[in-house]
Order: structure tokens, then sequence, then C-alpha cells
């Protein structure tokens, strides 16, 4: 079957940062990197490493574990904490790396994807006061 690419969550469409760098500084600057496993930013970076420019890629599971050096059950759980950050969405086979939350792109008005496509979010415990203001913000819009 042929997998038809098609954007996730089109109100976070990835564009180049004002630094010219595709992996955002805010990355580091807004402690997103903090927050995650190392071998949860190996997978981002992977992702971002191979995505085209919508943020797309349909790597398969066996592949990226193997590539990562990570069991089936390892990537999933590093899957769910990028997803539980929204740093990725994904339906599968597809994955789009987001823009980062808080960013001035990630905070343009555009409707959401229906459930039904869209990954839900899910509390992963500590979050930092800015991911908290952003959710609210997001809820008025």
């Amino acid at each position: 079957m042929r997998t038809v690419k098609q954007v996730l969550r089109p109100e976070r469409l990835r564009q180049v940062p004002e630094q010219f760098s595709w992996v955002d500084q805010a990355l580091v600057q807004r402690h997103f990197i903090d927050r995650c496993e190392a071998r949860a930013a190996a997978l981002y970076l992977f992702l971002v490493t191979v995505a085209d420019a919508q943020g797309l890629s349909y790597y398969g599971a066996a592949t990226l574990a193997q590539r990562l050096h990570l069991s089936t059950e390892e990537l999933g759980a590093m899957r769910v904490q990028l997803i539980e950050l929204e740093l990725i969405a994904y339906q599968a086979p597809l994955y789009q790396v987001l823009a980062l939350p808080g960013t001035q792109i990630a905070r343009r008005t555009a409707p959401r994807v229906p459930a039904q496509t869209a990954v839900h979010e899910r509390s992963a415990g500590p979050v930092s006061i800015a991911h908290l203001l952003d959710r609210m913000g997001r809820g008025r819009a």
C-alpha cells in the first residue's frame, strides 16, 4: 500500500527560524531538550534530519529502531515523549516535526486538525509555566 503524505498539523508547519537553522535554538533556550531523554532527542534529531520541507517523514518503526539502536518498545516510549512535548505529531506511518510550542509560527490562529487525525495531548508530569500559558492562550484563540 502506498503511503500518502499529508500534513498532520498545518497550524504547526515548520519554517526556517530567524537564526537560520532547521534545529530551532528555542529547543535549548526554552528547555525542551532538558525535558526529554537523550534517546528521545536522538529520535527528534533523526526526524529533523530526514524530514521534507513540511517536516514530514515516514520511516518505519523497525528502521528507526535499528538506526537509533532502540527496541521497538523504547522507540514507542521516545515517540510518546516527543508527542507530549508537542515536538512531533504522529499518525502511523507518518511523522511531522512541528514548529516549537510558543514560537510565533505555532501561535498562528489556524484551526486544529480534526480529532481523528490529530495526536491527542496527554499530561506527562511537570511542565514549564511558559508551556502552560501557551496552552491557555491556545484555548482562547
